[in-house]
């Protein structure tokens, strides 16, 4: 498949994260660097990239895990990253014409179709993994960007309830606005990939082997002087549930009041620091 092909499937994903919501990602993008700071640095670890080895980072956003991968594998290794927004990899672009040592290469393509030249040795993804129309045929896909014994490491999101990041603004949301309308909660999306078991069954069906998924604890850190809820108001579940039930101001209004209480117990004079449950995920190419 040639770069810039995306799948009929995932052309709404495409549209999501290259325009609107997604310039709200463009605009963030050092206050999100920030606050998935943890996140990156335990699927880093995980994924344990080395020296002269190449990989692939699915929907790399702006970049900021391609980077830190192009450090791991200097300084005779080669990165790839790959994303549907063109909005967030023209970012990623940018931010890798500082770097001293090896640049990364950035494409826009669908991990649903595309595949690399030649294998790599790994594959890593923060976060970017959950938006597939059909996880089972991407996954299958994915398998082939590997060498055999190559490696697959990814972080994802458990349960909203899990989750204050979440579940605190759209509490507030559907308290002024109604709920949601009723939906697939396996349909893509930040929390398509909660259920460990599901992971398992995608990941198996593909092909991997020496599945292991971990729940892990951690923490999303903001800037320092940065509350919560003004980034809360500006992207996720609750911001598209205000868009979807067309809230008006007074009605923004009282939810932004909300989430700010709701948050309040989170904020330190070092920042705000609001607790997460993630899955990590780690899998081979037999």
């Amino acid at each position: 498949m040639a770069a810039d092909e995306i799948s009929p499937g995932n052309a709404a994903q495409q549209t999501f994260w290259t325009e609107g919501p997604g310039l709200n990602w463009v605009a963030l993008r050092e206050e999100l660097d920030t606050l998935h700071s943890h996140i990156s640095e335990q699927v880093l670890a995980r994924a344990a990239a080395q020296p002269g080895e190449r990989v692939i980072d699915l929907g790399c956003g702006a970049g900021a895990t391609t980077l830190a991968l192009a450090e791991a594998v200097a300084p005779e290794g080669h990165v790839t990253g790959i994303d549907v927004s063109t909005s967030l990899l023209e970012v990623a672009r940018t931010r890798a014409e500082a770097l001293d040592g090896i640049r990364p290469e950035f494409i826009h393509t669908d991990a649903q179709l595309w595949r690399p030249e030649s294998p790599v040795d790994l594959c890593l993804s923060r976060m970017g993994v959950m938006f597939f129309d059909d996880p089972d045929a991407a996954f299958a896909n994915i398998l082939h960007f590997l060498k055999p014994g190559g490696r697959l490491a990814f972080i994802c999101w458990r349960a909203i309830e899990e989750n204050p990041w979440f579940d605190l603004p759209m509490k507030a949301a559907v308290h002024h606005l109604g709920p949601p309308a009723p939906g697939d909660p396996d349909a893509p999306g930040p929390m398509a990939f909660r259920d460990p078991e599901r992971v398992r069954g995608i990941l198996s069906r593909a092909g991997f082997s020496d599945i292991a998924i971990e729940t892990v604890e951690t923490e999303l850190r903001l800037p320092q002087g940065m509350k919560a809820a003004d980034l809360a108001t500006r992207i996720g579940p609750a911001v598209r549930h205000m868009r979807d039930k067309g809230a008006t101001e007074a009605q923004a209004q009282a939810i932004q009041n909300d989430i700010h209480a709701a948050f309040a117990p989170y904020e330190t004079v070092e920042g705000a620091k609001v607790p997460a449950r993630m899955n990590l995920v780690t899998a081979q190419r037999p």
